[in-house]
């Protein structure tokens, strides 16, 4: 069958021939692919930007954005049948015990960076005739969407962004008043940086979730992604005519900033401009460039200004009682013990130096202080102390003791 493959090693981007999948166990299925999407990731894997082939293979097979149609089956899988549509999910969980995330089947949230993508990171893609793969990595579609399948991947990325931004914004009166028919975001702002795929969808997931929603591209304002995006709601600004400032002050507070465009500068522009209680979702990834300037300073203020501002708001909020931290089970010194320390320490200090000791390691503060608070005019009086160690009282408890009764004149405690 056939494949579009990327040659790293030799920069290459080839059609090429290679063999068809065959079950492999029995939670294994195996899918005819119907459509396979294009993004920025394919093409910057044909660049060569990044792009890893599994181990011991000369070329990845690309493709992550798929649409297929299921046609065996192994005999224990679940969840999809001959004949269903599905989606294929792109990520793979690594293999560490320790990974939390990916023990609990959220591989997006990885924690080693050792997972596996198909068609990006160490497994081959989609964009080939038949895959076969695990039952739980295929999620089945309506047969009405066959049409617009191939675009569930690239919307997944708005639909976990808004997910993680309704936890994020839960501990903030950030929900907006219900009104019948419509989303739970009526009376939130956002600004979709870029016009493309990605863009577009998130967009409409905005829309759909009920924000007053912006785009702002760099294309002229009559262009066919304009009218698609005011077609479904939205309104389409220009970057080539209206500077983010503009931007801002025709949006008016930002609440949320969904970034697809992939480019640092304009990415950092309008961050300088994000509303109060605001979100900044980036999900563009941007390409091997030269390095551009952010003023820092800035951006320290104008977003400094909103963190002092929230934590004049968090006043408001129901801390209860200054906790009362444990105590520490130390004795308060009188001045007769803290002479004593002192005199310990004027001791510790000339033993330390004539043997070229650390003065902590030779008798640490804590020691010295249980020492102070017996004040031993014997050695023996050392013996049981269980601050000191066996060494140190065989070799300095009659230099202790001796010091102790240089410094008894004072009453004992």
């Amino acid at each position: 069958m056939k494949a579009v493959s990327v040659h790293p090693s030799a920069r290459q981007v080839k059609l090429i021939d290679v063999e068809e999948p065959v079950l492999a166990g029995p939670r294994n299925v195996k899918v005819q692919i119907r459509d396979v999407g294009v993004c920025g990731t394919d093409r910057e894997i044909c660049r060569f930007d990044y792009g890893t082939p599994p181990d011991g293979s000369p070329y990845l097979v690309i493709g992550h954005e798929a649409f297929g149609r299921v046609v065996e089956v192994g005999d224990a899988a679940t969840g999809v049948r001959v004949g269903d549509y599905v989606v294929p999910m792109v990520r793979r969980p690594c293999w560490h015990d320790t990974c939390t995330a990916c023990r609990s089947e959220r591989q997006d949230f990885c924690y080693t960076g050792d997972f596996v993508e198909r068609g990006i990171k160490e497994a081959h893609g989609f964009m080939t005739e038949y895959v076969v793969d695990e039952d739980a990595f295929f999620v089945p579609v309506p047969a009405a969407l066959r049409d617009v399948a191939v675009l569930v991947e690239p919307l997944t990325i708005a639909q976990k962004a808004l997910a993680q931004v309704g936890r994020v914004q839960a501990r903030l009166p950030w929900a907006c008043p219900t009104r019948r028919g419509s989303g739970g975001h009526t009376c939130h702002r956002a600004v979709v940086l870029g016009a493309g795929p990605v863009g577009l969808l998130g967009a409409l997931a905005l829309v759909n979730a009920g924000f007053e929603t912006w785009v702002y591209s760099r294309s002229a304002p009559q262009n066919p992604r304009a009218a698609l995006v005011e077609s479904f709601g939205a309104r389409y600004v220009p970057a080539e005519t209206t500077t983010p400032d503009e931007l801002a002050k025709e949006v008016g507070n930002i609440d949320l900033v969904y970034e697809a465009v992939g480019a640092s500068r304009v990415a950092f522009d309008v961050l300088l401009n994000l509303g109060t209680n605001g979100v900044f979702i980036f999900t563009g990834v941007p390409g091997r460039k030269a390095p551009v300037e952010v003023d820092t300073d800035l951006l320290m203020r104008r977003i400094g200004r909103q963190v002092m501002a929230a934590v004049r708001a968090g006043r408001k909020e129901d801390h209860g009682p200054i906790p009362k931290l444990p105590s520490s089970g130390r004795r308060r010194m009188d001045r007769q013990t803290e002479r004593r320390v002192l005199a310990l320490k004027r001791w510790r200090s000339r033993r330390a130096s004539d043997l070229s000791l650390d003065p902590g390691v030779l008798c640490p503060n804590s020691s010295l202080e249980a020492i102070a608070w017996r004040a031993p005019r014997q050695a023996s009086e050392l013996d049981d102390l269980p601050e000191l160690k066996q060494w140190f009282r065989r070799e300095f408890g009659e230099e202790i003791a001796a010091v102790m009764r240089q410094d008894g004149d004072a009453p004992r405690d």
